[in-house]
């Protein structure tokens, strides 16, 4: 067990995360039944509502968007309606609460790893291993196992000075070769959203150094008919219990003479409850006007941390022409990733789908052009392996997450010196309220699979 887990263990017993027993909870909800109120339909948002709806608790959902699921946005483009997701895209084979939810509703996953090839230095290389040090990648695999079979106490210490420094220095320091620390950079920078520049190495030696059953890092599965089926499957059960649009403004928490939270929206409505589960991203949270006021160090841990810079642009090409259904490319060229997003959807014809999947300022670079633009920016980045790209094309939908007015981001980045400044503050109640979202799972972060969990565990401290 790592020894992140064992410091977020510490930090909810802390911070009074601890389960209510059956007595506590008897007297807690007798004799008047009490209201929860839940900000946020995505997927934390409705997981609490799950939890409470099972255990017959009144709740009320409170979204600002006008559809649910919130950072998982499936689409259709194109006459065929082929399904591409504009936000959370990938489902990891060890990813449990997850895949037990599809099983009890339904929902089929389909296989979606991919053979990645390469585009570095205008050569195109089929398998992008051909491009990496064989005694460098033993060398790393060495440093990530010693360190996680490191003694807890050992681990600990060194998790303090990893945190303090970032994945690309720390790499340098250990001999990566100049080609694969270029390498590094653009194919992990695909896993954490940013830079490793900017990545804590605590982030990175953690979830490159676990025992997740997946070897895709976690780019194993995916809902068949899209992601935001799941969404569709839990608020079909509580339709009743959501109010969409409606953006809150003001949390108000009494504690005298009995405990009280009012919600006051945009719109004029005001929801009033006994709990509060917020499940917004850190952006949204800032900007919520609360009384009393948060803890002077989570409103600066909310400030602090940063969202990945995520820039998805699906295009419509009339011809698979990258011919494998598995097909992924990563590139040093402006389109940095590509992947094919229309795996296992048939076609009455050769049409298919590739998302250009850019991060931090190439991301930002891309969102700012017209659709022409981008065209041309996929076409020169996949001329070395694929010349006649740009005549084949045709629809087009992009979302940059770093321009979305609620979260500023795809998903959290805890940065150097971040994870155990950050972390326990962002996680600690407030009053009544509890608070849960991707960013506070530790081995789920930026996943479906941490919003899920923590949402659930939120709910269970209700």
């Amino acid at each position: 067990m790592s020894t992140r887990r064992q410091f977020i263990k510490q930090a909810a017993l802390g911070t009074g995360g601890l389960l209510l027993s059956t007595s506590v909870l008897a007297n807690a909800f007798s004799p008047r039944r009490k209201k929860v109120i839940i900000i946020g339909a995505g997927f934390a948002g409705l997981m609490a509502g799950y939890e409470l709806y099972k255990k017959k608790i009144d709740f009320e959902i409170l979204e600002a968007r006008n559809r649910i699921g919130g950072r998982v946005h499936s689409h259709n483009i194109g006459r065929q309606n082929f399904v591409v997701e504009l936000g959370a895209e990938w489902v990891g084979a060890d990813h449990p609460v997850l895949i037990g939810l599809c099983d009890h509703f339904g929902l089929k996953l389909e296989d979606n790893t991919f053979s990645t090839q390469a585009i570095y230095n205008g050569t195109h290389y089929r398998d992008v291993k051909q491009l990496t040090d064989h005694n460098w990648e033993q060398k790393l695999t060495g440093i990530l196992d010693r360190y996680k079979h490191m003694e807890p106490h050992a681990q600990e210490a060194l998790d303090r000075k990893l945190d303090k420094t970032d994945w690309w220095r720390y790499l340098l320091e250990n001999g990566c070769p100049e080609r694969d620390l270029e390498l590094r950079d653009l194919i992990d920078s695909t896993d954490f959203g940013e830079s490793i520049r900017g990545v804590s190495a605590l982030a990175a030696v953690d979830e490159y150094s676990s025992d997740k059953l997946s070897t895709h890092n976690q780019m194993d599965l995916k809902i068949k008919g899209g992601n935001s089926s799941l969404a569709l499957a839990l608020s079909k059960l509580f339709a009743d219990k959501i109010r969409m649009g409606t953006k809150v403004e003001r949390v108000v928490q009494t504690t005298k003479p009995a405990g009280k939270v009012k919600v006051y929206c945009s719109d004029g409505y005001v929801a009033e409850g006994d709990k509060l589960i917020c499940t917004a991203p850190a952006f949204a949270v800032s900007k919520i006007k609360w009384e009393p006021e948060l803890p002077a160090g989570m409103q600066m841990a909310l400030q602090g941390l940063e969202y990945a810079r995520i820039n998805k642009n699906a295009i419509l090409y009339r011809e698979r022409f990258w011919e494998r259904d598995d097909f992924d490319m990563i590139t040093d060229m402006p389109g940095h990733y590509f992947y094919h997003a229309t795996k296992n959807q048939t076609s009455l014809t050769d049409a298919g789908v590739l998302i250009s999947y850019t991060i931090g300022d190439k991301a930002a670079v891309i969102a700012s052009q017209q659709d022409d633009e981008r065209v041309d920016l996929a076409d020169q980045s996949l001329k070395t392996a694929f010349p006649y790209t740009k005549s084949l094309a045709g629809d087009q939908l992009d979302y940059y997450w770093g321009n979305d007015k609620y979260s500023r981001g795809a998903y959290a980045v805890y940065g150097k010196g971040q994870w155990f400044d950050l972390f326990p503050k962002l996680n600690a109640p407030h009053i009544h309220t509890h608070f849960a979202g991707e960013h506070l799972s530790e081995p789920w972060g930026g996943f479906m699979e941490g919003a899920l969990e923590t949402g659930r565990d939120a709910a269970g401290k209700i």
